[in-house]
C-alpha cells in the first residue's frame, strides 16, 4: 500500500518554513510520504529541495496582499487565484490525508484549496497576534495551533490550541568546535552573534560595522548578514566571519556563541531562548511591518529573557552600551531562561499534525 501524504506549505521568509523543515523527518519516520507547496522564487524555493530532495517541491503562483497602495494590488489577485487552481490540481493529484501551513502569503491559496476538496487544514501562527495571510487563511482551516498563549483570543476557540515553541531537534546537537573552525576563532575572547534575518537588516549591519573596532577588543563577532550584505572589504578583518544566510551550519554556530542581538522573529527567539543565549532584541520597525516583532519581543522582556531597543532609538553609541548592559545582565538572563518552559519538540508537533490528518 501507498504511504499516505501529509502536504505542506508555507513561504516568503525563513521563518515560515524552518518548522516546516523541522516536521519533514518527523514525519518521514512516521511513515508518511511528504510534499511541498511553495512559490517559484521565494526563500523556501531553496531551502527545501536542498535539504530535502526526496521531498516533492510544487511551485505554484502567489500574490502578496498589501496593506499600502500598490499597483501589483490589481495584477496579484489574478496570481492569486491561478495559485489556487494549480493548488487544487496538486492536491487531487497527491491526496493528502492532511495540509499543513506555516504561513506566508504562497499559503492562502493552499489553504482554499484544501478547504474546498476536503482535506483537513492546519495551520501555525507564530506570533502574538496572526499575520494577514494567516488570518485570511484561518476560515478555511480545520484547527490552528499556536506559539504565545496570548494569541488564544485573536482566534475562533473552538478550533485553537496553544503548543508553546517548537524547536528543531539538530539546534541542540550542534558542535563549538566545529562552529569555532568554520569561523577560525582562535583566542578566548567571547562569541557574539549578529542576526538580521533571512533578508537581513541594514540597520543592524551598520550599527555593527560603525562599531566593529570597538566590538573586537571584547568578542569574535559571527555575523549573518543577508543576502547581497557581505561586506567584501571586510573579509579579511581578524575574528569578523560573515555569512550571508546559513542553513546547517547554523546549530554549530548557535552552540559556539555567548551573546546573541538578533530580530524578533518568533521561531528566532525560542531557539535562543531554548538554548540559553542571552539576546538583545532589535525588532522590526512599524514603519516596516505590521509590528509583530514589536509584540514578540516585549513579551521576552517582560518575563525577563532579553533585552529589547527599539530600531529607531540604535544608534552607533546606544548599541555599545546596549552591548555592555548585555553582559553585565547575562547571568541574570540565563538563570531566567533555564525557569522558563522547555520547548516542544518536533516528534511531538508531528504527533499534533497527524492527529488533524483524515482518517483512512
Amino acid at each position: 500500500m501507498d504511504k499516505r501524504t501529509i502536504l505542506l506549505t508555507g513561504g516568503g521568509t525563513a521563518g515560515h518554513v524552518s518548522l516546516n523543515q523541522a516536521l519533514i523527518p518527523e514525519l518521514e519516520k512516521m511513515g508518511y510520504n511528504v510534499e511541498y507547496i511553495g512559490s517559484k522564487d521565494g526563500i523556501e524555493s531553496e531551502l527545501i529541495p536542498d535539504a530535502f530532495p526526496n521531498v516533492r517541491y510544487h511551485a505554484i503562483s502567489s500574490g502578496k496582499l498589501r496593506r499600502y497602495f500598490s499597483t501589483k494590488n490589481f495584477t496579484d489577485p489574478a496570481r492569486v487565484g491561478k495559485g489556487l487552481l494549480q493548488a487544487m490540481n496538486i492536491i487531487r493529484k497527491t491526496k493528502p490525508a492532511a495540509i499543513f501551513s506555516k504561513g506566508g502569503f504562497v499559503s492562502v491559496p493552499v489553504a482554499m484549496a484544501g478547504k474546498a476538496l476536503g482535506v483537513p487544514v492546519i495551520i501555525h501562527e507564530s506570533d502574538v497576534t496572526p499575520g494577514l495571510a494567516n488570518k485570511i487563511a484561518m476560515p478555511f482551516a480545520n484547527h490552528i495551533f499556536t506559539v504565545f498563549n496570548e494569541t488564544l483570543k485573536h482566534l475562533p476557540k473552538e478550533k485553537s490550541t496553544c503548543t508553546g515553541s517548537v524547536i528543531r531537534g539538530e539546534l541542540m546537537e550542534g558542535s563549538a568546535e566545529i562552529g569555532r573552525s568554520l569561523c577560525n576563532f582562535d583566542n578566548g575572547r567571547p562569541v557574539l552573534m549578529i542576526m538580521g534575518g533571512s533578508q537581513g537588516s541594514s540597520v543592524i549591519n551598520n550599527a555593527i560595522r560603525a562599531n566593529l573596532p570597538a566590538l573586537l577588543e571584547e568578542f569574535n563577532i559571527v555575523h549573518l548578514c543577508g543576502k547581497d550584505n557581505v561586506d567584501r572589504n571586510l573579509e579579511s578583518v581578524p575574528n569578523y566571519c560573515q555569512f550571508e544566510y546559513v542553513t546547517t551550519e547554523l546549530p554549530h554556530l548557535l552552540h559556539l556563541t555567548d551573546f546573541v542581538v538578533s530580530r524578533a522573529g518568533s521561531n528566532s527567539i525560542f531557539e535562543f531562548l531554548a538554548l540559553k543565549k542571552p539576546m538583545l532584541l532589535i525588532p522590526l520597525s512599524k514603519q516596516q511591518s505590521r509590528g509583530d516583532q514589536i509584540l514578540n519581543a516585549e513579551l521576552f522582556r517582560k518575563q525577563g529573557l532579553a533585552n529589547v531597543v527599539e530600531e529607531e532609538e540604535l544608534t552607533p553609541e546606544r548599541f555599545l552600551a546596549e552591548m555592555k548592559k548585555l553582559q553585565v545582565d547575562e547571568e541574570l538572563l540565563i538563570d531566567r531562561m533555564t525557569e522558563a518552559e522547555a520547548p516542544k519538540t518536533a516528534s511531538a508537533m508531528a504527533e499534533l499534525v497527524v492527529a488533524h490528518a483524515k482518517k483512512k
